[in-house]
């Protein structure tokens, strides 16, 4: 489950109702405002685990997928069998070639599996970011570093900001298409152009600062421009120790953005 909603007094009560139901923290959600509250009416909210956090919940709710799966397919076989035995005496031929057919079609799609898993889990990161800023006429170094749960890969180099783009789009594009062709690792992969991932951490931290300062100063909400879900998540961190304000996402994606507003605005 990747959803859970939650009510109480306050909208702050029924975030951290619907967070203790997912099991989950606040950096790793997005959320959606259903009802304020009132004199006489519940706070209602609807947190959601955000996309680029569900690997680790995914793990976490693993097993019990697996048993499904395996218990879905014994119910296949159970239901595809006496089909065929119903129906030996007319269309014999048609049966026999059936079940040859299907068992073909099988086979090939497993094949055509093995064929795609196996590039991928032979691609080297670094091999494929530097072919890849090769093509597109880039001469650049890369610098891998690790922590406990992420390997980052900085890619450096002259003339790089076309390879960001407007608001990190280029970026983005590149960090997923690295994601895609390497696949599964044992630590979650990171891109790091011309610094700009520590840079655009560094610029929306101070944003989230004076926005809080100006939000605890004027007692009014304020909305942010819509971000991706790395960005979000940076203003909700820089926030979530801040006793002054609290930080909610509200909106659809593309279009998702954080609103910063004061803590005493909930009792309202």
């Amino acid at each position: 489950m990747y959803f859970a909603e939650g009510t109480g007094k306050t909208i702050e009560k029924a975030i951290e109702n619907a967070l203790f139901e997912l099991k989950a923290t606040r950096e790793d959600v997005d959320i959606k405002i259903i009802n304020e509250g009132g004199l006489f009416k519940k706070a209602k909210v609807v947190v959601t685990i955000s996309e680029d956090a569900r690997e680790k919940y995914e793990k976490r709710n693993g097993k019990k997928a697996e048993e499904k799966t395996v218990v879905e397919v014994k119910e296949e076989k159970v239901q595809v069998e006496p089909v065929i035995e119903e129906k030996p005496a007319k269309k014999e031929p048609k049966v026999k070639k059936e079940p040859v057919k299907k068992v073909e079609n099988e086979v090939d799609e497993d094949e055509e599996d093995e064929e795609v898993e196996k590039p991928v889990k032979t691609v080297d990161p670094e091999e494929f970011l530097k072919n890849f800023f090769e093509k597109a006429g880039k001469t650049v170094t890369i610098e891998v570093t690790e922590d406990e749960n992420y390997r980052t890969y900085h890619v450096d180099g002259e003339d790089l900001g076309e390879m960001i783009g407007h608001r990190g789009e280029c970026f983005y594009a590149i960090s997923r298409l690295l994601a895609a062709v390497v696949g599964k690792q044992d630590k979650k992969l990171l891109l790091d152009i011309g610094q700009y991932r520590e840079k655009r951490k560094e610029s929306l931290t101070q944003l989230a600062l004076r926005t809080a300062s100006k939000v605890a100063k004027t007692g009014r909400y304020q909305k942010l421009e819509p971000m991706n879900p790395s960005d979000r998540r940076i203003i909700h961190t820089a926030l979530q120790s801040d006793d002054r304000v609290t930080t909610l996402s509200k909106g659809t994606e593309p279009h998702r953005y954080v609103i910063v507003f004061p803590k005493e605005y909930d009792e309202r």
